[in-house]
């Protein structure tokens, strides 16, 4: 289909922006060359053209916002023009015929003898034939099931709390303008006043003139805090956490790199054996790999494990698919090639849609323990801290230096009790502290 129309990047995604263009009007592309960058409301990925042919058309410039589902290209074949053209003349000449036969009914009527009032009735209403024509152009915007207005008036609409689909626009084929917009505010402003309500003061910028800048809110940060709001306000969390003996982990590592492992690319790191075990434990655990659901626990047989990567501007968690059929080895390099494609933008939306349980390490960078907020639906999150060297007590009473992490478990509390977390923790504690366990 050479109509290249924005496409659905993710599952909560309901408008996308175009970042930027690579390819140019005119410009040939092929099958799955890259040709535009995309934000969506969890990332911002490079998108490839779904046809051979040339870019004929683009309907869309850099920095807009286009809801799911509208054109923003065309792609055509050779010698094949873009309809761009004959889809703006045709509203025109409907325009022109009503007015045409709204003006020659008139006259052709009063060649007729009529009495006085009949006269009056078909000389006066030739302003109200007209409206018939600009109300036709409304259904027509309705069954599009959109709002066509400039990216200027949809983040001032953002600002001002005004729903855009109660907007009556004054720009070319009624698209909504900023102006209209301020208008709109303004009006429901003052209908508030006369009712009596007090208008929500405008909160004060938080920076002064001259001191900064106001930032405003990509896509992916919008769902960030749509998503926390929608965690921590309806889901129970309780949280769990326990101190490991990381000494056999790290000698585990220290073993490996001994060894002579490949390049740097290639070799296991602490992460990989968490999540080897975050993994391993979650089979020896069932229970916990699970989510609520209304009025039931939905048990997942494959443990789907997601993975969270600190992005530009926002996080991603790429998802392992049934981790649990993978060793050490394919683990590591799996989250490597995930984590590395979605830092350049290369993922495809199925990779990180899903998983049924997340883990978040903030140890490389210096973060001894903290708590992480679960990620609905799933049933929990596990929170990885650094791992420090302490002075500790070995099993003769003596002080000696030793390896210690922090684990924190972030639980629905609908789906996993304090003593189940507990359950899931000890194993989780018996593997990483016997490693060799991990790469059976």
């Amino acid at each position: 289909m050479p109509e290249v129309q924005m496409p659905k990047l993710s599952d909560t995604m309901t408008e996308g922006t175009l970042v930027s263009w690579k390819k140019k009007k005119g410009d040939k592309v092929s099958t799955g060359e890259v040709i535009a960058e995309i934000e969506t409301d969890k990332a911002t990925m490079e998108w490839e053209s779904p046809e051979d042919g040339t870019l004929t058309e683009i309907y869309v410039e850099e920095g807009g916002k286009v809801n799911v589902g509208d054109k923003i290209a065309f792609i055509g074949g050779e010698g094949e023009e873009a309809p761009k053209k004959e889809e703006k003349k045709e509203p025109v000449k409907k325009e022109e015929k009503s007015e045409v036969t709204t003006e020659k009914k008139p006259q052709a009527e009063t060649e007729k003898p009529a009495p006085a009032e009949k006269k009056e009735k078909e000389t006066a209403p030739p302003q109200e034939k007209k409206k018939p024509v600009e109300a036709s152009a409304s259904p027509a915007r309705t069954e599009e099931a959109r709002v066509k207005a400039s990216p200027v008036a949809r983040r001032v609409a953002a600002e001002l709390g005004v729903d855009l689909a109660s907007v009556k626009g004054t720009g070319p084929e009624g698209r909504v303008t900023e102006t209209d917009v301020r208008a709109a505010a303004k009006s429901v402003a003052a209908v508030a006043d006369r009712s009596g309500a007090k208008a929500q003061p405008k909160p004060a910028p938080l920076i002064k003139a001259g001191e900064g800048a106001r930032i405003q809110l990509s896509g992916m940060r919008k769902i960030i805090a749509q998503r926390l709001v929608e965690s921590l306000g309806p889901i129970p969390h309780i949280y769990l956490t326990i101190e490991i003996n990381a000494a056999p982990l790290m000698a585990a590592r220290e073993e490996l790199k001994s060894a002579g492992e490949g390049a740097d690319t290639a070799k296991i790191t602490v992460n990989d054996f968490v999540l080897k075990a975050a993994v391993q434990a979650a089979v020896k655990v069932p229970r916990v790999n699970a989510s609520f659901d209304g009025d039931a626990i939905i048990q997942y047989a494959d443990v789907d494990l997601g993975v969270a990567v600190a992005i530009e501007n926002g996080l991603l968690t790429p998802v392992i698919r049934a981790a649990q059929n993978k060793s050490l080895r394919e683990i590591s390099e799996q989250v490597k090639d995930l984590a590395s494609r979605a830092r350049n933008k290369r993922m495809k939306p199925e990779e990180f849609q899903g998983g049924t349980f997340t883990v978040s390490n903030l140890g490389g960078m210096g973060i001894d323990s903290f708590s992480a907020v679960i990620n609905p639906p799933q049933g929990f999150i596990l929170a990885i801290g650094n791992v420090t060297k302490i002075p500790v007590i070995d099993d003769c009473d003596q002080i000696v230096a030793g390896h210690r992490m922090s684990i924190t478990m972030s639980c629905d509390h609908r789906v996993i009790d304090g003593a189940l977390g507990a359950e899931y923790l000890k194993e989780l504690r018996h593997l990483l502290e016997n490693p060799a366990l991990l790469l059976v």
